[in-house]
């Protein structure tokens, strides 16, 4: 647990650190060039910096034990930290869909091109690529759904670096449309993927069923000789923590050492299909 958490902090700092320096970068050379793109820009690394602090936060937490006050422990963070990453993401295609659509009513599709504009752009693609997988790894090594969002976030970041990028050529060829079209298309993949996110999100915060993990819980205790049957199988999710609980019928002959036997088996059993589950059986005499 201990190792699990540091290399989760870990990882959504080096986030942090990368966030500062796009943004310093952009802002420094959009005032030295006057760039309006590059400045706005800075602006969405801004955006991006706030959501990996979010992120950092959230690891730093959810993985502390569970107290007095909160008995499931605090993995739930993780959660309403991926929600507020959908909200950040959101507020993103809102900024994307707008400066797009005030291209093409206005006509004022010109993009300033130098150097200094492809370094910017390439710079942040190389670094959003390094990130983004880093985050996607320790994401699915330890359920993070918090490194997962912050994964996303900087994979929409690559796919409107490179949109900008793609403008810049394109304005090259005196082409100016390409840059707000693409930027539209851009907005829909990122409002899409933004959906399921959040809808992940709020189905573990509002302790909604995880259909999946029933089955795969169904299919152990199919497995453990002695369960006559089951019922009031519930599961919940916090963060990358599980917490099952099931009613199981046993043979009513069984002594209590027996009894008790079973069921430490019946959790070991779920403990080793599930990572980081936490198991509460039940057991009662079939009738």
């Amino acid at each position: 647990m201990e190792n699990s958490s540091r290399e989760k902090k870990t990882v959504a700092m080096l986030s942090v650190i990368a966030a500062v320096f796009l943004t310093g970068f952009k802002l420094v050379v959009g005032f030295l060039t006057g760039s309006l793109g590059i400045l706005s820009e800075a602006l969405h690394s801004g955006l991006d910096l706030v959501a990996a602090v979010i992120t950092w936060f959230s690891v730093s937490i959810s993985d502390k034990p569970a107290d007095k006050r909160h008995p499931f422990g605090h993995g739930k963070v993780e959660n309403f930290s991926a929600l507020a990453e959908t909200v950040l993401l959101v507020i993103t295609c809102g900024w994307i869909i707008y400066e797009a659509v005030s291209r093409l009513v206005t006509g004022q599709t010109h993009i300033e091109v130098t150097v200094w504009s492809y370094i910017v752009v390439v710079s942040s693609i190389v670094i959003d690529i390094g990130r983004s997988r880093s985050l996607a790894r320790a994401a699915k090594k330890h359920n993070s759904q918090a490194l997962e969002a912050d994964a996303l976030h900087f994979q929409t970041d690559i796919w409107s670096s490179s949109v900008v990028l793609a403008g810049l050529i394109f304005a090259q060829f005196g082409f100016h449309l390409a840059d707000p079209i693409a930027a539209l298309g851009v907005a829909a993949i990122v409002l899409t993927v933004s959906y399921r996110l959040g809808k992940r999100a709020m189905d573990v915060l509002l302790d909604s069923s995880d259909q999946s993990k029933i089955s795969e819980i169904e299919q152990v205790l199919k497995g453990v000789h002695g369960i006559r049957t089951w019922h009031d199988l519930r599961v919940r999710v916090a963060g990358a923590d599980t917490f099952v609980e099931v009613t199981v019928h046993l043979n009513p002959d069984l002594t209590l050492r027996e009894a008790h036997q079973l069921t430490d088996q019946i959790e070991t059993n779920i403990e080793e299909a599930i990572n980081r589950a936490h198991v509460h059986v039940h057991a009662e005499p079939d009738e």
